[in-house]
């Protein structure tokens, strides 16, 4: 016997989301932090440390296995870095290098939310996830219906807390965000774009593999494949079907081919078991990473958990489910807790998305009015701080900056300040619209939410973003090794982290080489950390300390620097 649907929805509900309205707000999302910063450590640094080191490199070993100074990278990931050296090797000269590598990242992460939209979209339109149809008519047409919860899964992906800082860096995290979300799309499309759909397994299941996630790419092709012998799970008409089966296979065939021929399968599971201090860390990130997305992931769960017995014959709650629980999993298994669970945030946002048909006027007017007073005193937080730094009134966050990062010099650029103020009058027209006006549309619950992590995401990448570069990256320290070390042809490096290695060739401009390189440089970087153990590897009788630089916001990350007494030859 079929289970009610606990949707109850009207046409006047469905209305439209303004297309200008919600292209402008993802603009305003993806573009600051990709816009006018530096690299910033340590994994946005190190990423770009290997694409330079690729752009020089002449042959394919060390495009398969990319290194730093001979250190290979900490993840098996290959095709991020091969599309920033690409990038590099492409553009006009006259283009950083730094921001030409965020191009290919910035592009993938707007194609993530698009990905998520479709996703919803065709998963909305199975019939199990339809409203309940009134008897005298007037319910949601399913492709108004449809149209409206995808709207809400974009709005619930931009507004999770955890997505603004890693979708922002280039590094392999946002890839496999990317072609999970690919994947994503990939399954719910099937029995609506099935040539869609194939095309976006067979490129998504490699690319997870090539990014990374190769462990990762096998369950989700693996499931997929044995999907498709289900009539009642992907209900297409059987010679598409295995025809769509056979694609599938062989993209997964071929993730484990590729996986296994260029070694990129890493294996570093370790259960928490007992160990709560660790599960006490992975409890607060479910709650700030994921927020405000799991609180309505909780209530889709609830309210359709008459439906949660037969998840494969209901797919718009089984398939999210099954996606967004293996990058859980992986978060609790292993230590790359939130770059895991990054993954797992287009299927949390569909979920949360089917929370909207279900929610009462009183629930709803409660996240508004929480939200406006949650994101309006943050806005008026960085508003306050920056004022305090141009102007020196109020006088306190000026002081604990100056505590914090000493030696920022504050800078004032109109291009931000003129973006930041746009951003912040039309959050104000948003809330005064949203809480003067009592509207039905399914998605009212989360432009607040949305509009109000865009606008603090926006206020930091603009007001704050000189404090935030000079904190963050490490171009000051490298500044001023420069002026000690001037234009060298090389320098060598010692006990140097690969954050570290990255810098000085990015800023500093040097070519770095280890201790044992032919190359005869005339200085030499030293991490403090690894003073102690420099004579046992070097003659120190033919160096001289001349200087020690430490990063002004870290005094613990410091680099000795020494001089060669007799001339190099």
């Amino acid at each position: 016997m079929n289970q009610p649907s606990p949707a109850l929805v009207t046409q006047d509900a469905v209305r439209r989301l303004p297309r200008l309205a919600l292209l402008l707000l993802c603009v305003a999302y993806v573009l600051p932090g990709y816009i006018g910063r530096e690299p910033w450590k340590n994994a946005d640094i190190t990423s770009f440390g290997y694409m330079l080191e690729l752009v020089g490199a002449s042959h394919l070993q060390a495009w398969l296995h990319p290194t730093l100074m001979g250190t290979p990278a900490e993840t098996s990931a290959l095709l991020p870095y091969w599309l920033g050296a690409w990038f590099i090797q492409l553009a006009p000269g006259w283009i950083a290098p730094d921001f030409v590598v965020r191009i290919p990242f910035a592009l993938m992460l707007s194609l993530t939310l698009a990905a998520t939209w479709y996703a919803v979209y065709y998963l909305a339109r199975n019939p199990s996830a339809q409203p309940v149809a009134f008897a005298f008519g007037g319910e949601a047409k399913p492709a108004d219906y449809a149209r409206a919860l995808a709207d809400g899964s974009l709005l619930a992906l931009i507004a999770t807390l955890g997505l603004a800082q890693l979708s922002h860096e280039t590094t392999p995290a946002l890839a496999q965000l990317f072609f999970v979300s690919l994947v994503f799309y990939g399954f719910a499309a099937f029995p609506f774009r099935t040539l869609n759909a194939t095309l976006a397994l067979a490129f998504g299941l490699p690319g997870l593999t090539l990014s990374g996630a190769p462990v990762m790419a096998l369950i989700y092709g693996g499931v997929s494949a044995l999907a498709l012998l289900s009539p009642r799970v992907t209900p297409i008409e059987a010679p598409t079907r295995w025809r769509t089966f056979t694609a599938v296979l062989g993209g997964t065939l071929a993730s484990a081919a590729l996986a296994q021929s260029l070694d990129l399968f890493r294996w570093s599971i370790e259960l928490p078991l007992a160990d709560w201090d660790r599960w006490r860390i992975i409890g607060r990130l479910f709650l700030w990473f994921t927020w405000p997305a799991w609180p309505l992931v909780l209530w889709t769960l609830w309210r359709w958990r008459r439906y949660l017995l037969d998840m494969r014959q209901h797919r718009h709650l089984g398939l999210p489910f099954f996606m967004a629980l293996v990058p859980v999993v992986a978060t609790v298994v292993t230590y790359a807790n939130d770059r895991s669970l990054l993954l797992a945030l287009p299927a949390l946002a569909a979920l949360a998305a089917f929370a909207l048909p279900t929610f009462k006027r009183s629930a709803s007017a409660f996240i508004d009015w929480f939200t406006v007073l949650f994101f309006s005193v943050w806005a008026i937080v960085i508003w306050v701080v920056w004022l305090s730094l141009q102007t020196g009134i109020p006088p306190k966050p000026a002081q604990n900056v100056a505590r914090l990062a000493p030696g920022f010099e504050p800078v004032f650029q109109w291009l931000a300040f003129l973006a930041a103020l746009a951003g912040t009058l039309a959050w104000c027209m948003l809330a005064r619209w949203r809480t003067g006006r009592h509207r039905t549309a399914l998605w009212k619950s989360l432009v607040l939410p949305a509009a109000g992590s865009t606008l603090c995401w926006l206020l930091l990448m603009t007001l704050w973003l000189p404090a935030l570069d000079y904190a963050r990256s490490l171009a000051p320290q490298m500044r001023e090794v420069h002026r000690i070390v001037g234009p060298a042809p090389c320098v060598y490096a010692f006990g140097m982290s690969t954050p570290q290695l990255a810098a000085a060739r990015f800023h500093g401009g040097w070519m770095t080489q280890p201790l044992d390189s032919p190359e005869r440089c005339s200085w030499l970087l030293v991490d403090v950390n690894a003073q102690k153990d420099l004579p046992a590897v070097l003659d120190t009788s033919q160096w001289v300390l001349t200087d020690r630089v430490s990063r002004p916001t870290e005094a613990s990350d410091t680099l000795l620097i020494f001089k060669r007494t007799a001339p190099a030859r």
